[in-house]
């Protein structure tokens, strides 16, 4: 089964549907954890209109997809790339906790949640430019 599936990777249309079907998979899976993290219900504030919730998500998505795309560049296989990606995301996770540590006078999930869109704002870039990081490293 195993072989069949590799086979089936040699072909450039297959291997890219294969790498976007697991991207889109990851994606989901980590986005419920970071739902589960957060103090707020991330879906429900967007479709409110809280910009600084959809920013900080949108910063998540970016960075998840930006880590599996330095992986897809580096010629990984779809295996490493989920291994690089949960890697990736659990790296994202722990700056997210420590970016809340690292500012004592005020929750970060609470000011996303009020729609301070300057954290917001911080949150999207801090997980974009992490994903720069992170993914520069896949490729060695």
């Amino acid at each position: 089964m195993v072989h069949a599936v590799d086979s089936l990777l040699d072909n450039p249309y297959f291997e890219t549907l294969a790498y976007l079907s697991v991207a889109v998979l990851a994606l989901i899976v980590f986005l419920y954890i970071f739902e589960v993290v957060t103090r707020y219900n991330c879906w429900e504030e967007i479709r409110k209109g809280n910009l600084a919730v959809a920013m900080a998500t949108g910063g998540k998505i970016f960075g998840i997809c930006n880590i599996f795309r330095f992986s897809i560049e580096a010629g990984d296989s779809v295996y490493e790339s989920m291994i690089w990606a949960a890697f990736g995301f659990v790296l994202l996770l722990a700056a997210y906790f420590l970016f809340e540590f690292m500012t004592p006078v005020f929750r970060i999930d609470e000011e996303i949640e009020k729609d301070n869109k300057a954290v917001g704002f911080i949150a999207m870039i801090l997980s974009v430019s992490l994903s720069y990081v992170i993914g520069a490293a896949v490729i060695f």
